[in-house]
């Protein structure tokens, strides 16, 4: 499966969720939208049966948009930080994988 596609899945769930926030809100405080992140990431995470499907390096690629963003937020200098080096941070932060146990085929 192309990565590009899992970092997508993860960000559309991650805006979808911050959406709903917003909505809901009408404005809101950064320990509002990180629980948001930290939900969408909670949410993909505990997909036993998505997750048991995908190597761990595609399981990942699901996760990086919401963990980008969180990284992201939690950057408080003066100069937003390059991709590059939120990637690298995200990649070196990175959750173990607890595995899974198979599901039986459909």
């Amino acid at each position: 499966m192309n990565t590009a596609n899992l970092q997508l899945e993860g960000l559309l769930v991650a805006v979808a969720e911050l959406t709903r926030l917003l909505v809901r809100k009408g404005l809101v405080e950064e320990a509002e939208v990180e629980w948001a992140l930290d939900r969408a990431e909670t949410s993909l995470r505990s997909d036993h049966r998505r997750m048991g499907q995908l190597r761990e390096s595609n399981a990942d690629a699901v996760t990086f948009p919401v963990r980008f963003l969180s990284a992201a937020l939690r950057n408080t200098g003066d100069t937003p930080l390059s991709f590059s080096e939120l990637a690298c941070h995200v990649g070196q932060s990175k959750p173990a994988r607890v595995p899974q146990p198979p599901h039986p085929a459909s």
